[in-house]
């Protein structure tokens, strides 16, 4: 294996990750509204997984942006416009 796939191993475990904790604040978030908790509770953890998952969409953008810097059959200019339509398109 060698340093790009341990690189990208660890990034896709990371994501995967985040996404599970994710998962397991929205089904908390599920639980406290079926209980009825208080409003701002349930608020505090809606924030909290949307943070969760910003934090994860920024990993995959990252994943998007390294893999259009490291195509080494791509020219500068071209690798420049694949980065701005990554970002153009996703954020």
């Amino acid at each position: 294996m060698n340093v790009n796939e341990t690189q990208e191993s660890k990034s896709r475990d990371a994501i995967l990750k985040r996404l599970a904790r994710v998962e397991g604040q929205v089904r908390g978030i599920q639980s406290m509204i079926q209980r009825g908790d208080e409003c701002e509770k349930v608020a505090q953890q809606f924030s909290a997984a949307r943070k969760a998952l910003d934090k994860a969409y920024q990993e995959m953008l990252v994943c998007l942006a390294e893999d259009a810097i490291l195509d080494p059959n791509q020219s500068n200019a071209e690798k420049l416009a694949q980065l701005r339509g990554i970002f153009t398109k996703y954020t």
